[in-house]
């Protein structure tokens, strides 16, 4: 297909050499006519806008091309993460009940990772961010508390009939009344938090600043990784969605903590499994075997063995048997017999450090 470019420059060569060959005519009766207006397809003016973009590789982007133009986000999965937000989840529910007064409902909608620019242009305008330090740490975090949240707040703290939604202004700035309310609710959520995370590492989580301009809550860079976890908050027929975001930096210094499995509600240490698996090892059979004696034959000896043939044995009756577990040698003890079985006399036990007591010493474990 002939680009723009190129059907200019065929038409200034025509005209060019209409030019030339009119050299020895007179002015009068040079002509030039020029080629009829030419409109451009949808295709020639993507490509001059920088939007062309071939079909086969819209889906089937590799390489270099697949990581720059990627929007998604694949970062490990933080299983303690969590059971930390279940536990803000019950926390929660409980503060803002006594907070409200009110019969509250707090869900745990998704925790997902995003990019942070990203996330700062989707807010939903009007809202209240409110940044907090964690001192330990030594980061920042921030919640954003949508307008019908705050509405369903001012609404049930003053004293707002119930079986009506709350009114939701456009248009305006929230006042500083709306503001302050906002801020409570703010820190009662933060103290929730700072509990939950205290079992895993203790943090202190203070708030820093209130804005409702996502410009000026630029706590990380636009290309950085953070965790998004949203809340929504339901107060009979009223309510609205409250969100955390971490940044990945943030979280650094206790990522090994949050990489491990949760077992029980201690947070790792779990009694009842112990107890289980100690009853279970006490309880297990193991196979011991009487070593009578050992002998160090050659390979021909051995292949030249043949049925009937008697092997001699150094040991005497009153020698001592090495019992022994998986080839590890257990105890000492001398051979004999009860009633009709064979039998081996413990004479010493195993030494705490896992090796046989010498035998005669009459030590036990």
């Amino acid at each position: 297909m002939a680009t723009v470019d190129e059907i200019d420059q065929d038409e200034m060569a025509a005209a060019m050499a209409a030019m030339e060959g009119d050299e020895g005519a007179a002015p009068a009766e040079r002509t030039y006519s020029p080629s009829p207006e030419r409109v451009l397809n949808q295709d020639e003016i993507d490509s001059l806008l920088g939007f062309e973009v071939e079909e086969e590789q819209v889906g089937e982007r590799t390489g270099i091309g697949a990581i720059i133009n990627s929007a998604l986000i694949s970062y490990e999965r933080l299983p303690m993460l969590e059971i930390v937000f279940d536990r803000l989840v019950r926390l929660m529910t409980t503060s803002l009940r006594n907070f409200t007064s009110d019969n509250v409902e707090v869900s745990l909608d998704n925790i997902s990772s995003i990019r942070f620019g990203d996330y700062l242009n989707s807010i939903p305008l009007p809202a209240v961010l409110a940044v907090f330090r964690a001192k330990e740490w030594d980061n920042y975090g921030m919640f954003t508390v949508d307008s019908n949240l705050i509405y369903s707040i001012v609404d049930v703290l003053l004293g707002g009939r119930r079986g009506t939604a709350a009114m939701r202004i456009e248009g305006r700035p929230y006042t500083t009344i709306e503001l302050s309310l906002a801020q409570r609710m703010i820190e009662v959520v933060l103290q929730d938090a700072q509990a939950a995370f205290e079992p895993l590492s203790p943090v202190t989580l203070e708030l820093d600043r209130i804005e409702t301009n996502p410009r000026f809550a630029a706590i990380a860079r636009p290309a950085n990784a953070a965790i998004l976890i949203k809340l929504r908050i339901d107060m009979e027929d009223r309510g609205g969605r409250i969100e955390m975001l971490l940044p990945y930096a943030t979280l650094e210094p206790i990522r090994e903590l949050l990489l491990q499995m949760f077992m029980g509600e201690k947070f790792g240490r779990d009694s009842i499994w112990e107890s289980h698996l100690a009853t279970e090892l006490w309880s297990t059979k193991v196979a011991i075997d009487a070593v009578l004696d050992e002998q160090k034959i050659t390979l021909r000896e051995v292949m030249d063995f043949k049925v009937g043939q008697t092997l001699m044995l150094n040991n005497g009756p009153d020698s001592l048997v090495e019992m022994r577990c998986g080839g590890i040698a257990l105890a000492h003890g001398r051979i004999g017999r009860m009633s009709n079985n064979v039998a081996v006399r413990i004479e010493s036990g195993v030494r705490k450090n896992g090796s046989a007591g010498a035998p005669g010493s009459g030590e036990h474990s």
